[in-house]
C-alpha cells in the first residue's frame, strides 16, 4: 500500500469488454503507459476475478453479455470491494441511453464514451486510478 492507502499500480487493471477490437485496442493504448492489463468479455468472469484478485482499478463497458453489466459490477465492487468503488472507469457508446445516465449519475464513476481518443481516455485513467509510473 501506499501512503494514500491505495494499491500500487502494479497491481493489474481489469478491463471487461466484449468487443475483441475495443478489447484489443484499451488494452494496448493502457500497456503502452505502463499499465498491467487483465482482460475479461463479461462482467460473470469480471466477478469470478474479483472475488479473489488484487485490482489496481477497473475499466469496464456498461453493457457486457452473461448477465452481469457494468452496473451490477459496479454495485457488487461497492459492497464487496469498495476500496476499488473510486477507481472504476465506465466505456460505453451508450450515453444517449436514460439508464446509462442513471447509472451513471448514481455511481458519480467517470464514463468515456467510444470512440474515444487515446489522450481523452488516459487523462480519464490518470485522474482515476494514478499513473502506471
Amino acid at each position: 500500500m501506499t501512503e494514500t492507502g491505495t494499491k500500487p499500480a502494479s497491481a493489474p487493471i481489469l478491463l471487461i469488454e466484449d468487443e475483441p477490437g475495443v478489447m484489443a485496442y484499451v488494452q494496448a493504448v493502457l500497456e503502452r503507459n505502463g499499465y498491467r492489463v487483465v482482460g475479461v468479455e463479461s462482467g460473470a468472469d469480471a466477478l469470478r476475478l474479483l472475488a479473489s484478485g488484487d485490482f489496481h482499478g477497473v475499466v469496464s463497458d456498461m453493457r457486457t453479455p452473461g448477465g452481469v453489466d457494468g452496473a451490477q459490477v459496479y454495485a457488487w465492487i461497492a459492497t464487496h470491494r469498495p476500496e476499488l468503488a473510486s477507481r472504476i472507469v465506465f466505456i460505453t457508446g451508450d450515453v444517449a441511453n436514460d439508464e446509462t445516465v442513471t447509472i451513471l449519475q448514481r455511481t458519480g464513476a467517470p464514463c468515456v464514451e467510444k470512440p474515444f481518443r487515446v489522450r481523452q481516455f488516459l487523462s480519464v485513467i490518470e485522474k482515476t486510478m494514478g499513473s502506471a509510473t
